[in-house]
């Protein structure tokens, strides 16, 4: 049998994390993957790891291309995958041992749902748990809360057409993938529990962001899903009017009047419950 999940590695100077990713994929209780592991034009020396642990386990398969980015490396490796469901995993990232084998059987379970993903517990240089919480269209517009470690069909990158290889700076493409995927009212599921480690360094691509380069990103994605935001700003104007126009006619009840200063100032209403809303 052919691997029925192919994780994309992409590296770049993560020759001293790399082993420690590599090896939590070796231990998935699920067998049947594949590593694209995308040496993105790396200076170090990533490769002799990467073609150690080729040479290991055949699953593992080595590529090297000319440096053109976070989300030029995963289209890449996507690109030469072969399984139905996609794992983008970062190099300084490692899996739960049983993440692979529960999204699977979720996927098998109900095929309309497109993307499991779950929590993180951080290490490094932080420590603790990245409660993640379900997808939610009005929250991700907001801020991207959901990691690229996350199992989605490979079908759903075809859709919206991979990862964005444009924006002013990388780091954020993922961001933008969720909102597209979103933009297609696709399902996701929300495995409640830890299903990979976060590896948290001052050095991290994601820190070295400045303010001035995460304004020009946003910028970008806003404008590129401008329909959306604009939808989103409507509905959100439209419910704070109609909370307004309920607030000022309970206003009109002068017995909602007096319960509203009784329960502000001495914790008790006289006619109702009806102040609790407020």
């Amino acid at each position: 049998m052919g691997p029925i999940i192919s994780i994309v590695i992409p590296c770049y100077n993560s020759e001293s994390t790399l082993e420690s990713t590599l090896q939590s994929v070796l231990n998935q209780e699920f067998k049947y993957w594949e590593a694209i592991i995308v040496n993105d034009g790396s200076p170090d020396n990533l490769e002799l790891i990467a073609l150690k642990y080729q040479e290991r386990d055949s699953r593992f398969i080595y590529h090297k291309k000319e440096n053109g980015g976070l989300g030029s490396a995963r289209n890449y490796g996507i690109r030469l995958a072969k399984g139905e469901y996609i794992l983008p995993l970062d190099s300084d990232n490692q899996i739960e041992k049983d993440f692979t084998l529960e999204a699977l059987s979720i996927f098998k379970k109900d095929s309309s749902i497109g993307v499991v993903h779950g929590d993180a517990e951080y290490f490094g240089e932080k420590t603790g748990v990245w409660k993640v919480n379900k997808f939610n269209l009005e929250k991700i517009l907001v801020t991207n809360y959901i990691d690229a470690c996350a199992i989605y069909k490979r079908t759903l990158w075809e859709q919206v057409g991979g990862y964005d290889e444009k924006m002013p700076y990388q780091g954020l493409e993922d961001w933008d993938f969720w909102i597209s995927l979103g933009k297609l009212n696709v399902s996701f599921f929300h495995l409640n529990k830890i299903t990979f480690r976060y590896y948290v360094s001052s050095s991290s691509m994601i820190l070295s962001y400045t303010q001035e380069m995460r304004m020009k990103n946003k910028d970008y994605i806003v404008k590129k899903h401008c329909r959306l935001f604009y939808n989103q700003y409507v509905k959100v104007v439209s419910s704070s009017d109609k909370i307004k126009e309920n607030f000022m006619h309970k206003l009109k009840s002068k017995k909602v009047v007096i319960d509203l200063f009784s329960k502000t100032f001495f914790g008790f209403t006289c006619f109702s419950k009806e102040v609790d809303n407020f």
